[in-house]
């Protein structure tokens, strides 16, 4: 968390307010995050204009004209559109100040994320370079996801929670979309017909979706961009309902370990 669902919500967010927009000052509190931030970052965006937000998966790209803002928001993070005069929190660690007052503030307890300068071409960062293909995008479809997960004896879960695979279906998405497509998701990737690989690249599709109409998840300190929550989690038919009824058939949801994750998933309806 947070994962693409979030952070498309996050740049839907952000890119009315920050388009078009000059940065008059960065203030760094905290450079201390999973991938420290770089010395020289105040100096490079004083002064930029913010052309668009674009996002890679779970990172989100801001289109300087120069180069790019590369932000990621980690485990715990989120970024707030806030006046100028709002009071920093303790885990308030850069503000990114615009010349209409407004402050995109990056808040993360866990310090897990990112705020770097990309000077070139943004996708041949090796954050980047490497990532599988979108899945909202024509590029993912059932075909590929079938060829992809040909010879794989790992879960089907595990694998399309891969990044080297497909970006973006975290732990809830992908509890929720094999539920949608009715999938165990204790089965090996590679024993997954072409039918149902296509079942499941629509339900991946759809479950992201609905997850971004709904704002995203908040399950610890994910907020959207102007503060309010998340609310997909909600609508979830099976993550976080361990030993409640299903929705469809009124078995109960079960709950297991995959790759030190939780999975929950429908027995009677998932085979």
């Amino acid at each position: 968390m947070p994962e693409l669902p979030e952070v498309e919500t996050t740049r839907l967010g952000l890119l009315p307010k920050v388009k078009g927009r000059r940065i008059d000052e960065v203030i760094v509190r905290n450079r201390r995050l999973r991938w420290p931030i770089p010395r020289n970052f105040e100096k490079m965006l004083a002064g930029q204009t913010v052309g668009d937000v674009h996002r890679r998966g779970k990172y989100l790209l801001w289109d300087c004209g120069t180069g790019f803002v590369l932000s990621h928001l980690g485990m715990s993070g989120s970024l707030r559109i806030l006046q100028a005069e709002t009071a920093a929190l303790v885990h308030d660690h850069v503000d990114i100040v615009f010349d209409n007052s407004l402050v995109v503030r990056y808040h993360d307890p866990r310090r897990f994320g990112a705020m770097l300068w990309l000077a070139g071409r943004e996708l041949d960062h090796p954050l980047l370079d490497k990532l599988g293909p979108e899945p909202l995008s024509s590029d993912f479809d059932g075909n590929y996801l079938h060829a992809a997960s040909r010879g794989r004896r790992t879960s089907i879960k595990e694998f399309i929670m891969n990044g080297h695979v497909v970006v973006g279906v975290g732990n809830i998405y992908a509890s929720e979309a094999l539920f949608m497509a009715g999938i165990d998701p204790r089965r090996y990737a590679g024993t997954i017909s072409r039918a149902r690989c296509n079942k499941l690249a629509e339900s991946i599709k759809q479950t992201l979706a609905n997850a971004i109409r709904a704002g995203g998840s908040s399950l610890r300190d994910y907020v959207q961009a102007d503060g309010e929550l998340g609310y997909f989690q909600s609508e979830a038919q099976v993550y976080g309902r361990d030993e409640m009824p299903c929705n469809v058939c009124g078995s109960h949801v079960r709950s297991i370990r995959q790759g030190q994750r939780s999975t929950y998933f429908c027995a009677t309806c998932q085979k």
